[in-house]
């Protein structure tokens, strides 16, 4: 079964809409490169569309009916909507599921240090990179800093075009025969991603030296360099941070610069992360666009999927679970038994996304199972690596569900594998669902470059992507 390029299949009306979509997604990935700005551009936007936090529902303390609109936000790093749906909970909900964390590199607790007259942050990688493609390339800073008394600076560095950008820097080609007979995996070790931020000396005033002096003659504790101590003047003079603040921060490294259009024919969007808030943006925005559902529709966009799902903000954790408990006592009937049933009848899209097909390198993809950009949103049965290890295998049943539910809405969809057997593989949250006992499938957005600084998608897969999650939360 071979599918096309869906291009033009679409309505004027649908291109305008389209085009509006993208820009609003580009918008989305300029202001949503960690986590937490995730999580706030979310919030922002949802709010507006009249979702009520859960909390101030508890407080409220009103009954829920159908046509309600909730929130919950998890430590600023996941969130999940909720429509209320005319059915009862206990029958079931229709749930999107994204993750919104990629991989980046993390600034260590106790990073700062000098080498040869540079400033260096230490660094540790987050997420499966390719670590050769991080250097050499402008990288912005963003983070939070929790002071003890307990107030935040919110650390954004290298985005505006007046920022400074940091880097990490690389061997020369004149001087790198040795590195080039390396294997790819160790041209650029993992401890080698420390980032240059700074190379000039602080010029000591008056003062300043009387005082060194007399510190001096007090005591025998020599001061950092006057290199590091000019960075350390900066985070003091700019965000009032001194060094002990690194240990209670959370600071990202990524690539600096907003998400463009790509090709002439401007098809295609290059932005850092859109694995996976390429499905997160869809999901939420399909949330927004259906009205009063039949089953309850819900959206949950999750952080830590990029390294097993685990921790308090991962899906792993009972956050989900709990919130439904609070939905469900909110809507008049709680038990646990009928949670159980709620989780039980559901179905959910695991909404991440594929990989797209590369001429460039074919050997990797077996053609007929592979996905297109261009071709429309990319359902995958199953995930995994080599024998469907980890994976999370949708039945028949479901999947027949699924085509129906697309086909009467006129979507255009394929299927796909991630490569070919045996070569690698990958996962997603769609097995942790599926401990509930719901039905669950992986589909998504095919990407090009995938995991690396810069990705590249469709216009088109965006677009039919946002309709497809619409139609499974109308069904």
């Amino acid at each position: 079964m071979k599918t096309k390029n869906i291009w033009d299949t679409f309505k004027p009306a649908q291109l305008k809409e389209l085009e509006s979509l993208c820009e609003g997604y580009r918008y989305f990935l300029d202001h949503g490169k960690t986590e937490r700005e995730c999580v706030d551009t979310i919030v922002e936007r949802i709010e507006k569309e009249g979702y009520v936090e859960l909390s101030k529902a508890m407080k409220a303390g009103k009954k829920l009916s159908a046509g309600a609109k909730i929130y919950a936000v998890n430590m600023q790093k996941a969130l999940v909507m909720f429509q209320i749906g005319k059915e009862p909970l206990e029958n079931g909900m229709n749930i999107l599921g994204a993750h919104i964390d990629s991989p980046r590199m993390d600034v260590k607790q106790n990073p700062l240090y000098q080498d040869s007259d540079f400033v260096y942050l230490d660094t540790h990688y987050y997420g499966g990179i390719k670590k050769y493609q991080w250097v050499t390339i402008p990288l912005a800073l963003h983070g939070v800093v929790v002071k003890k008394d307990g107030t935040t600076a919110i650390i954004n560095i290298g985005e505006d075009k007046d920022d400074p950008v940091f880097f990490v820097s690389d061997l020369l080609i004149h001087l790198a025969a040795q590195q080039m007979e390396k294997k790819g995996a160790k041209v650029i070790e993992g401890e080698a991603l420390d980032i240059i931020v700074g190379n000039k000396p602080l010029k000591l005033t008056a003062a300043q030296k009387a005082q060194d002096k007399k510190d001096a003659e007090k005591n025998d504790e020599k001061k950092p360099d006057l290199f590091t101590r000019q960075i350390l003047q900066i985070l003091k003079a700019d965000y009032d941070m001194e060094e002990e603040d690194f240990l209670s921060a959370e600071i990202e490294v990524v690539p600096a610069g907003p998400a463009r259009e790509a090709g002439f024919d401007r098809s295609m969007i290059l932005g850092y992360g859109q694995d996976d808030r390429v499905c997160a943006f869809t999901s939420y925005e399909a949330m927004l666009a259906v009205k009063n559902p039949t089953r309850t529709a819900c959206c949950i966009l999750v952080d830590k999927e990029e390294i097993g799902s685990v921790g308090a903000t991962g899906m792993e954790s009972r956050f989900f679970e709990d919130c439904v408990a609070e939905l469900m006592e909110l809507c008049g009937g709680f038990s646990d038994l009928k949670l159980r049933r709620a989780l039980r009848n559901s179905m959910m899209l695991s909404s991440d996304v594929s990989a797209g097909f590369d001429p460039s390198y074919a050997s990797s993809f077996e053609k007929k199972n592979a996905a297109f950009l261009g071709h429309g949103m990319v359902f995958n049965k199953f995930t995994g690596a080599r024998g469907k290890s980890g994976s999370n295998d949708a039945n028949a049943e479901y999947m027949a569900k699924i085509r129906k539910i697309m086909d009467d809405a006129k979507v255009c969809y394929q299927t796909a594998e991630l490569g070919k057997v045996d070569i690698g593989g990958g996962g997603t949250i769609a097995y942790i669902l599926s401990l509930y006992g719901m039905e669950v499938i992986d589909c998504g957005v095919s990407v090009l470059n995938m995991h690396a600084p810069w990705e590249a998608t469709s216009k088109a897969d965006i677009y039919e992507t946002y309709r497809g999650y619409q139609a499974f939360l109308k069904a």
